[in-house]
């Protein structure tokens, strides 16, 4: 079992700034897929953007040139840099960790909200 626990959301206006820290209970393996998903009020969620085991990454089109995600193994945490945001983006971030059996935790997620 692996514990996520997300920290950083908040209240923030049209074109500010945050980031958003996912601290792993166990350390996290070159080999994990650790990323970043998002659930509006009365939409599904999705994702946002993850590393893959490979340390490649991707994006959501939404977001591409404004997130940046990034780990820190020896910290057991993942980070996602937020910026130039938009009320859009206004949403409960989860982080999402799968291991290499496919196993997946989630974090118990964090409210970004967007707005002036």
């Amino acid at each position: 079992q692996v514990q996520l626990v997300e920290s950083g959301g908040g209240l923030v206006q049209p074109g500010g700034s945050l980031r958003l820290s996912c601290t792993a209970s166990r350390t996290i393996l070159s080999i994990d897929t650790t990323g970043w998903y998002r659930q509006a009020p009365g939409k599904q969620r999705e994702l946002v953007a993850h590393i893959t085991s490979s340390s490649g990454t991707n994006y959501a089109d939404s977001v591409k040139g404004r997130f940046t995600i990034s780990r820190d193994n020896a910290k057991n945490t993942v980070y996602l840099q937020m910026n130039s945001l938009k009320p859009e983006d206004t949403a409960v971030y989860y982080c999402n960790l799968r291991n290499w059996r496919s196993m997946e935790y989630w974090g118990q997620g964090t409210q970004v909200t967007v707005s002036s």
